[in-house]
């Protein structure tokens, strides 16, 4: 039985192999598949729980499928809140096996939300188990979280999957998840440890922006500084009179000398004689 399973997951790798991506072509994929998801808030993640995430992880196109046993692989991003904002993508790899009647290969995105301290470290440790270091659920969906609040009691990684346009909570116990050293190598040029590039000690490549950037808008931490169309200046209802500009005073008229015997005497106001007043 071990051995069947063994060759159905070693199939599975070489599916995903032939349908690989660059790191950076990942990234992207990553980020259309959140804005796709979020696009539809009405059949997509609640606005609560992409509030309340520690960390968000996307895995477009994973893998998944079998005859009799179950196996599933794919490759991903992740990031997770730090003081500064969310961090660098970090790419992982998510593998994992299911038993049931299964024929056939399918393809699914699969959306993986981090709800508590606990379920962070689990990621931040680089490899790590679903359902055994970290519980998961299946997550609710809808525009709002309505009635119960187990997920955020009891839920440390809420795990969500589209298939063929459906969108829905999907339980993934089992899985292992670790860093995918190739990738990373890839996308930042040497390998950086998986808890550096969570807890914000990388800056965020170029390549790395648009799933970061996705995130932010989903989770409602991506801020303008436009103003709102709604906001308007705000005016007084009765503005006070303006007060009206004085005129400059007059300029004043010059005092007129009186007439001084010793004073120069002008040509046309000569002083009358004294021999001739006699």
């Amino acid at each position: 039985m071990k051995r069947l399973f063994g060759v159905v997951v070693f199939a599975l790798l070489v599916c995903s192999l032939a349908f690989a991506e660059t790191a950076a072509g990942r990234v992207d994929s990553a980020a259309t598949v959140l804005n796709e998801i979020m696009a539809t808030p009405d059949k997509g993640i609640p606005s609560e729980i992409m509030g309340s995430a520690k960390c968000i992880a996307v895995v477009p196109s994973l893998i998944k499928g079998g005859f009799v046993l179950g196996g599933a692989h794919g490759r991903g991003m992740a990031t997770c809140r730090t003081a500064d904002g969310w961090s660098a993508p970090a790419p992982f790899s998510v593998t994992g096996g299911s038993f049931g009647f299964q024929i056939g290969l399918q393809g699914v995105d699969l959306v993986m939300m981090v709800m508590n301290d606990r379920g962070m470290q689990a990621l931040l440790s680089s490899r790590f188990k679903l359902g055994v270091d970290a519980s998961a659920a299946a997550g609710p969906v809808g525009r709002h979280v309505e009635g119960s609040t187990d997920w955020k009691l009891n839920a440390e990684i809420l795990t969500y999957s589209r298939a063929r346009g459906l969108f829905a909570g999907v339980t993934i116990n089992g899985s292992a998840i670790g860093q995918d050293e190739n990738a990373t190598r890839e996308l930042y040029g040497r390998m950086v440890p998986f808890k550096s590039i969570l807890t914000g000690s990388v800056q965020t490549p170029q390549s790395g922006e648009s799933f970061v950037s996705a995130v932010r808008k989903a989770a409602g931490s991506d801020t303008s500084a436009a103003p709102s169309a709604t906001q308007r200046p705000t005016v007084p209802v009765n503005p006070p009179p303006t007060t009206p500009v004085p005129d400059p005073p007059p300029t004043p008229t010059p005092t007129p000398t009186p007439f001084d015997a010793f004073s120069p005497v002008t040509p046309d106001k000569a002083p009358v004689s004294v021999d001739r007043m006699r």
